[in-house]
């Protein structure tokens, strides 16, 4: 699931996903940090749920997925668009 929160030049996009869904960590991963696992790894919130935010440029829009523990990679499919094999986001 993905929450927006529009800023003055920015957009803040929350990525979240269930606490136990897939096991073991969860990094979002695209062209917004150059495909490199770790840089946004989800963490546990106070509801239960796991999610990172990051900060993007308004009006812009990103290629991404998850990647879960043990190389397994899926998609967002609240996102609503799709690039090939990715996730389309647009703020």
């Amino acid at each position: 699931m993905l929450e927006r929160r529009l800023r003055k030049d920015r957009t803040e996009v929350t990525f979240v996903l269930p606490g136990e869904e897939p096991p073991g960590p969860v990094s979002v991963v695209g062209d917004f940090n150059d495909w490199q696992p770790g840089v946004h790894t989800l963490k546990r919130r106070k509801d239960g749920k796991r999610a990172v935010t990051v900060e993007l440029p308004r009006d812009s829009s990103h290629a991404f997925r998850y990647l879960a523990a043990g190389d397994y990679w899926f998609n967002d499919e609240s996102a609503g668009d799709r690039e090939g094999v990715n996730s389309r986001l647009h703020t």
